[in-house]
């Protein structure tokens, strides 16, 4: 029989992802300003190579097998048969507009079934190469680890489509058992959610049959949901009390500290009323009779006003600004005012365990991105893949048609690795500016801002006049065009992005050389070289006084005042 690897997998070996990886926030059409369904996601690793991969579709002989590698090592586990005809995928979109994120939350390690064929990773994009909408993805990656065994731990997965945005939360049954028990809801129209490596879903609905496309069921579950949890002596109340997060991933300070936390900060920007969530989501937990938090937030909230695409790209740059725990204020940011911490995310001294805050941008971001579906165009029209690689707070999101026949040179698979510098990589050049913004970020990161703004505002004004380009070539009975009208514009507009970037850096490099900051003079006449101007910005009066703090009068000047 024929073997199938998937290309992105001939590349390169995928290294394992850290725990507390991966942010997504899903929005729904009623939810955002144009009607589009949105779902984002950051693939938050230290190993991890920024890059976009690119599935082309394909026929299959029958007898035509997939091979399933295992996402974050590259191991492989085995094979299974190819249908007829699979879907090109675009990083995490499809040709049909579906779109799948996920985050890692790990919960009972006793229910890793390590016998199981497939992976977190290798489902997402098997599923992407064979559905055609959100009920259907569902379906497929339940029937695929019901049939072959689910490998990995604890998941909670977002699923959309240009109408319906679902959260499906799924956890293995232990070695040798195969399958996995899991709950899928659909989040309310006008409504948002998110999910941030805590299992989320508490309560619901059971149902007895999943009757996967009729539109008045909006929750799914596997039958033996609670009957397992009651056979593995997990939960012994009412099937109306029963909370899949609180026993099959019951939340600790770590779920709320380093995961809730963010979960909390994007309700937060668009909801009132996420005070009384607060203390939970530093991590106080309170539990009732039952042993389940009492003070959760809610699944989903539904925004004082709609949002659009800028604004959720923003989200994903959130770094606890405006609370007490504000990455940029404490000591830990140093003179310059870093919202970043160092590695690892927990410390110790004297015997206590001290932690870093884990909010949404992080510097370990290989590449993250928002997807937006739009049901009013042609699906390799409707969906866009808005992609950046490395840290979300200082990237630029480019707009990737998932219609494109070709990925952006800079932006492919292969084109460079986590150990092989090249400046033709995007990863690389992004890299590039966000280390040297962390050296004086206080300093470097308005400039940044201001091209991310830029070129973001540019790119959906740029977007229009395509989406109107292409819809008067369909009028005109030119739809065998459009592949090469999007591909084009996708490909010019991400190298030109890359190419701002490298010029960025050369900007700051050279103005902030050496601690200084350097302005262009204006040239005298009969000089020929003329030097810059330049200042001294120090390091602030508040950092020096705590420096004056830890060593009193140590640099005292004698004779320097009182």
């Amino acid at each position: 029989m024929k073997k199938f690897l998937i290309p992105l997998f001939t590349a390169l070996v995928l290294l394992s992802i850290e725990a507390n990886a991966c942010t997504n926030f899903l929005i729904t059409k009623g939810a955002s300003t144009d009607g589009s369904t949105m779902i984002t996601y950051a693939a938050d690793s230290h190993l991890l190579y920024g890059e976009l991969y690119f599935i082309p579709a394909q026929d299959h002989a029958k007898g035509a097998m997939r091979q399933i590698v295992e996402w974050d090592t590259g191991k492989i586990l085995g094979e299974i048969p190819q249908p007829s005809h699979t879907y090109s995928v675009v990083g995490n979109v499809n040709e049909h507009q579906v779109a799948i994120g996920e985050t890692t939350y790990g919960g009972r390690s006793e229910l890793v079934d390590t016998t199981g064929l497939i992976d977190y990773g290798s489902l997402i994009y098997i599923t992407l190469e064979r559905a055609k909408n959100a009920r259907e993805a569902m379906k497929i990656m339940t029937e695929l680890v019901e049939e072959y065994g689910y490998y990995s731990s604890g998941e909670s997965f977002s699923i959309a489509d240009p109408n319906e945005v679902w959260i499906l939360e799924l956890i293995g049954k232990g070695p040798n058992n195969k399958g996995a028990v899991w709950v899928a809801r659909m989040v309310p129209d006008g409504y948002v959610c998110a999910h941030a490596n805590q299992a989320r879903i508490t309560t619901f609905d059971y149902q007895k049959k999943n009757k996967w496309f009729d539109k008045n069921q909006t929750t799914f579950n596997s039958q033996d949901v609670i009957s397992f949890a009651r056979e593995k002596g997990y939960f012994n109340g009412n099937d109306s009390d029963f909370s899949f997060s609180d026993t099959y991933a019951p939340v600790d300070f770590s779920g709320a500290r380093f995961c809730e936390i963010r979960v909390w900060a994007f309700f937060n920007a668009v909801t009132d009323g996420m005070d009384e969530y607060w203390e939970y989501a530093k991590g106080q937990i309170k539990h009732g009779e039952n042993g389940y938090a009492t003070n959760r937030m809610p699944l989903w909230v539904k925004p004082k006003q709609k949002v659009n695409v800028l604004e959720v790209m923003d989200f994903m740059r959130d770094h606890l600004e405006g609370t007490e725990l504000d990455m940029s204020k404490d000591i830990g940011a140093g003179p310059y005012g870093l919202p970043y911490r160092w590695r690892p995310l927990t410390w110790e001294v004297d015997g206590i365990t001290y932690c870093n805050e884990r909010a949404t941008a992080t510097q370990q971001t290989a590449f993250s991105f928002v997807a937006q579906l739009r049901s009013w165009l042609p699906d390799k029209v409707g969906g866009i893949n808005w992609f950046g690689v490395d840290d979300a707070g200082t990237t630029v999101y480019v707009p990737m048609y998932c219609g494109i026949n070709k990925v952006p040179k800079s932006y492919e698979a292969g084109n460079g690795s986590i150990m092989d510098f090249t400046m033709n990589s995007a990863f690389w050049v992004f890299n590039l500016v966000s280390n040297l913004a962390y050296t004086r970020y206080e300093l470097m990161y308005p400039e940044i801002r201001e091209l991310q703004r830029e070129l973001e505002n540019k790119f959906v004004e740029e977007i229009k006049l395509v989406d109107a380009k292409i819809l008067n070539s369909i009028e005109n009975g030119e739809e065998n065009t459009i592949t090469n009208q999007i591909t084009k514009y996708t490909n010019v507009t991400a190298e030109n992005a890359v190419e701002r970037w490298k010029q960025l850096w050369v900007h700051l490099f050279v103005k902030y050389l050496d601690g200084n900051i350097k302005e262009p003079s204006e040239a005298k006449e009969g000089h020929k070289y003329v030097n810059p101007k330049i200042e001294f910005p120090g390091y602030g009066e508040d950092w020096y006084r705590r420096i004056i703090e830890d060593t009193g009068d140590q640099f005292k000047m004698e004779g320097g005042g009182h």
